[in-house]
């Protein structure tokens, strides 16, 4: 084949392979008219890292979080050790001082908004990866941003491992292997998790649907997100029906951040966080829509983690860090017209 049939026969290739790859991504995230006062973060392990990372950069439009054994804000910023962030007994007075420094300069909201949060924690005691030493650093700092008690919960006497907690799915509670998911009793019934995190930041809610109004959406993150941020292609969103466009509710918007080894490309996870795990339930008879991100495994970040240990660039905690920035643009978009 002559070369010059040739280059448009590759680039009409290319063109098919891109289609294709963007076909896999799923679907354009849309714009659904979200109510901006509503937007609530939670998370485990690395996602509860960036939880607080997301509440604490953008807290003057965010109302709360759930933290499943994370820990205090820019940790691995002032301590530039990750074992004692997860092992260790981090100073909650050092994160709360480098937050006030980000706000002065403008790179997060003032912290000054911290003290209006709603706040869930866990902490499970057979947890062997982040211990609870870290957890209490992590009231300490919202409690220096004057969050009162309270508006904390603070979930600490379930013998569960490193795992977000499901009404009824996952593992023996003890366990801390994939999908990183446990059912632990509590006075003769599994433990809700979902519930507890959105009841303690929306308020009481109605009971869970029964039967789902709608399916999890897969959608395209690669155009909130550049190079730099290393997110997964494809992220996943819940949208009840009653929040869908020409629906009949102003919905509000959280935010879920899976952790390390537990996006839905890892072997042994698929959809068992943005499908199993109980959030879509409550959040579809209570008007609010659930955003799962995404990040999957790479050469600088093989286990699949949220950036709280600075691998996308030292300022991974600010506003315009790139998976910060991606992640609220995600937000934005949700609460477009």
């Amino acid at each position: 084949m002559r070369v010059s049939r040739l280059i448009p026969t590759l680039l009409a290739l290319a063109l098919l392979s891109n289609a294709a790859t963007a076909a896999t991504a799923g679907n354009k995230l849309p714009a659904l008219s979200a109510d901006p006062t509503k937007t609530s973060t939670s998370g485990l392990s690395s996602g509860a890292f960036m939880a607080v990372q997301y509440d604490v950069a953008f807290s003057a439009s965010t109302i709360g979080v759930g933290v499943v054994a994370g820990g205090p804000y820019n940790c691995f910023g002032v301590t530039f050790n990750i074992l004692t962030c997860m092992q260790g007994a981090p100073k909650a007075a050092a994160s709360y001082a480098a937050a006030q420094s980000f706000a002065l300069l403008g790179q997060i909201d003032s912290v000054d908004h911290l003290a209006s949060q709603k706040i869930y924690m866990f902490s499970g005691t057979n947890d062997p990866m982040v211990k609870q030493s870290v957890m209490n650093a992590v009231w300490d700092f919202f409690k220096a941003a004057k969050v009162p008690d309270t508006s904390i919960q603070y979930v600490k006497q379930f013998p569960a491992g490193h795992a977000f907690i499901s009404a009824d799915f996952g593992n023996h509670c003890p366990t801390t292997e994939s999908p990183f998911i446990d059912e632990c009793a509590v006075d003769g019934a599994n433990y809700d998790q979902p519930n507890a995190i959105l009841t303690q930041i929306y308020g009481p809610l109605h009971p869970k649907s029964a039967t789902l109004s709608s399916a999890p959406m897969a959608f395209d993150q690669r155009e909130f997100a550049s190079p730099l941020a290393d997110m997964a292609d494809t992220g996943y969103v819940y949208i009840p029906s009653a929040c869908q466009k020409g629906g009949t509710l102003k919905c509000a918007v959280h935010v879920v951040f899976h952790g390390c080894s537990q996006s839905a490309d890892t072997d042994h996870v698929g959809d068992a966080v943005y499908g199993k795990l109980g959030y879509n339930a409550w959040a579809d008879s209570n008007g609010i829509i659930v955003l799962y991100p995404q990040v999957n495994a790479t050469i600088v970040n093989p286990n699949g983690c949220w950036d709280w240990f600075a691998y996308t660039g030292p300022l991974f905690q600010v506003k315009t860090s790139p998976q910060l920035s991606a992640v609220r643009a995600m937000v934005m978009r949700l609460m477009k017209n």
